[in-house]
């Protein structure tokens, strides 16, 4: 362990000990507790016990290192004379509030309001190619995972964007990498099995295969919003749901065709699947049964599905490059044509996300420089200063919104994650 997380958590034991506690629990001092293979939670190297109120203490200390409250917020004067960055980005987002705040302006159409931030992977940028960047639902905590073994955490303030941890795992290049909705673990997947780590233990427990199935792979996978189930792509159409909590497989679906991209309702309750048969499967979960399935108009291979935060709507991409956007009711209650046709992309649509007010959409192709288009969804139009003149972005791999829409981060094939700021949303 080093100095620096020692005094980490030095610190928290001393704000700890300024508080008087209102009620002490006396079997907690009697019990005795092994932690000989903890390490993070060791201060010696030949420690083995702790009292119960001390291993309370350290754990505590470990969630507030992985979970800081609200230091970004704080003012870094060595930092606000730096005319580098823009003199808004003192004011950028100062909440830790986990529910969306809306501005009370309209998003208009036409010209995107943003600005380039410092990478938020600029303290480590990743050796290879990024395959997943996600913020953790309190916006503060940004992950990024690739193709080096590796995924980092970083505290994104929009200056510094510190680097908070690395977790190094030997022979596993990240396919995909994701928080759970809850934020408690990341999954973490490879060619044959997958990883969990729990964020507040700092522990990494590896998983597979599944009983009872004979996939070698397990890169694609979708976990759902109330963090009870992960989805995974099956072989020959099945669909693999697994335990968010045991990590065993409770269930399987099945498609006619091959599936290739998953998107679960706002609920948790529904998954929609797409594949090789241009076709797009709404399920119930607690069935296990397809409710209703509709003909993804003027696609033959889907290849990537995503819902809005509000279940409104999904959008639908093709090996084409053309995203369909569908009234989900509509679609499912007889009515094919989608809402509007996306024709912007030219190659295939490999990643989509809408923003946490469902006003942007954002559609990827990583075959092809720079080919990452943000769509205005009121009008259904793209924005024409996106991507930037410049052209920097690489081979986009990857996006993510934080949970207010203030920032918006982009990995690329460079091993980079790009920040922007976008100025029409207040809050991260």
């Amino acid at each position: 362990m080093n100095n620096v997380e020692l005094s980490e958590e030095s610190d928290y034991e001393e704000k700890s000990k300024e508080r008087k506690a209102v009620w002490v629990d006396e079997e907690e001092e009697r019990t005795t507790i092994n932690i000989a293979k903890v390490n993070r939670l060791r201060k010696e190297e030949d420690e083995s016990q702790v009292s119960g109120s001390e291993y309370i203490s350290r754990l505590r200390a470990q969630h507030a290192k992985l979970n800081p409250g609200t230091e970004w917020a704080e003012r870094d004067s060595r930092l606000r004379n730096d005319s580098i960055y823009d003199d808004e980005v003192d004011d950028i987002l100062r909440t830790n509030e986990d529910h969306v705040v809306k501005s009370r302006v309209k998003l208009l159409p036409g010209l995107l309001e943003y600005s380039r931030l410092v990478d938020a992977n600029a303290e480590e940028p990743s050796n290879g190619l990024l395959n997943s960047v996600q913020f953790r639902r309190n916006a503060q905590l940004l992950l990024a995972a690739g193709l080096d073994l590796r995924i980092r955490f970083f505290q994104i303030d929009g200056k510094q964007n510190t680097k908070i941890q690395s977790v190094f795992l030997e022979d596993c290049p990240v396919r995909k990498a994701s928080f759970s909705p809850d934020g408690s673990q990341v999954i973490r997947a490879g060619r044959r099995k997958f990883y969990c780590f729990d964020l507040v233990k700092a522990k990494v427990d590896k998983i597979g295969p599944l009983v009872g199935r004979e996939e070698k792979s397990l890169e694609v996978f979708e976990a759902s919003p109330d963090s009870s189930t992960i989805a995974f792509l099956g072989n020959e159409g099945y669909i693999l749901l697994v335990s968010s909590k045991t990590k065993e497989l409770f269930g399987t679906l099945k498609m006619n065709g091959t599936v290739q991209s998953l998107a679960f309702s706002d609920d948790g309750k529904q998954l929609l699947s797409s594949g090789g048969d241009g076709q797009v499967f709404q399920w119930d979960l607690r069935t296990r049964t397809c409710l209703h399935k509709a003909v993804d108009e003027g696609y033959i291979n889907g290849t990537a599905l995503c819902t809005s935060p509000n279940g409104r709507m999904f959008a639908a991409g093709s090996d084409s490059g053309m995203v369909n956007i569908y009234n989900r009711d509509e679609l499912f209650g007889g009515k094919r044509k989608p809402i509007r046709t996306i024709e912007n992309l030219t190659t295939k649509v490999d990643f989509m996300k809408f923003n946490s007010d469902a006003k942007i959409l954002a559609i990827c192709s990583t075959m092809k420089k720079n080919s990452l288009k943000l769509i205005h969804v009121p009008s259904f139009t793209v924005y024409a200063n996106w991507p930037p003149l410049n052209k920097n972005l690489h081979y986009p791999r990857c996006l993510d919104f934080s949970p207010g829409g203030g920032f918006m981060a982009v990995g690329n094939a460079a091993g980079k994650v790009l920040l922007y700021k976008l100025h029409h949303y207040n809050h991260a």
